[in-house]
């Protein structure tokens, strides 16, 4: 199977090779100046997963990066760093530790960044609306972040801890060549993203919604959700199977079987990993492999989940072949 990631390491001391880097890097015009060019020196590692970049970046004087609007929203953490970062009217000093988004996708800002190093997660416009949506014409409404700071220091804490524990999937290289695994990760950026800073995401369905969620949508739903549980699909395409919006689908769900979709698919994915250990010969497969393969990194949570619904752990299972 092909990885889903491609890794990247660029340094260099030339502050013209530096700029053309970060302007490619980032899509988009972004002027740069430099306190001193002398001794210059910028590292920029990325790990690329498609719908969202991991990043360590840093640079050793004081820069003043003026950036053209991006398309991407760009979540930042401080590691050795200070950095000052303007948005429009909106102004932020950031330290090390500290969390926060560098941008408003589809706005300029600019920043200050001392010497030192941040740690920086990009991700995808459409990634975070499909997360989000939630109009009744089933359009998502624009997503606008509010608050460029997490709401409190243990939002912070988890965006951080969500960040590091992608990172770790995508280090190894047979869990970054599982799709499954890279799409749940996906969305758990998503998720953390906007659970920790203050946006316009709506969270309550509507009137339409509600009309919305009907026995037959459920159906739908679930039976898009049994055919393609191999495919990486999330809660936009069961929706849109189901010809109902997010929300909608949500609430049918949680009507109907006192579920959500994705645990549903959690579910139903765990039942097609019990089907493989047992079809599987012990000598040709280990339950590590399987689970990755169903989109379950954590072997722990992975048995947990298997003895809750089989009675048995997964290794007891693939000792019976």
């Amino acid at each position: 199977m092909t990885s889903t990631r491609a890794v990247s390491d660029f340094e260099t001391t030339d502050p013209e090779a530096g700029h053309a880097f970060l302007t490619t890097a980032y899509g988009t015009g972004m002027r740069i100046r430099w306190r001193s060019r002398a001794g210059w020196r910028l590292r920029h590692q990325r790990v690329d997963a498609g719908a969202f970049r991991l990043e360590s970046t840093s640079q050793s004087t004081h820069l003043v990066l003026t950036v053209d609007p991006q398309r991407a929203h760009v979540v930042c953490r401080s590691t050795t760093s200070r950095l000052v970062r303007r948005c429009g009217a909106d102004e932020g000093r950031h330290g090390p530790g500290e969390v926060f988004l560098a941008n408003r996708a589809g706005s300029p800002h600019t920043a200050r960044w001392l010497p030192g190093g941040l740690e920086v997660c990009v991700l995808d416009p459409d990634l975070l609306a499909g997360v989000a949506a939630t109009a009744p014409a089933r359009h998502p409404a624009p997503l606008r972040f509010t608050r460029f700071e997490p709401v409190t220091p243990a939002g912070a804490r988890l965006w951080s801890s969500a960040r590091r524990y992608v990172a770790g999937l995508l280090a190894d290289p047979a869990t970054a060549a599982q799709p499954l695994l890279v799409a749940n990760a996906a969305h758990l950026l998503a998720t953390v993203t906007l659970a920790v800073f203050p946006n316009t995401a709506l969270t309550d369905p509507t009137a339409q919604e509600r009309r919305d969620a009907t026995p037959t949508a459920l159906r739908r739903a679930v039976a898009f959700i049994e055919d393609n549980a191999a495919r990486d699909i999330d809660v936009a395409a069961i929706a849109a199977a189901a010809n109902v919006g997010i929300r909608a689908v949500q609430l049918a769900f949680r009507r109907h079987l006192g579920t959500t979709p994705t645990a549903y698919l959690r579910r139903v994915r765990l039942d097609l990993a019990h089907r493989e250990l047992l079809s599987t010969d012990p000598r040709d497969g280990t339950v590590s492999a399987i689970a990755a393969r169903w989109g379950f990194a954590s072997h722990s949570r992975f048995t947990a989940h298997y003895r809750a619904a089989y009675g048995v752990p997964p290794s007891r299972t693939l000792a019976l072949r």
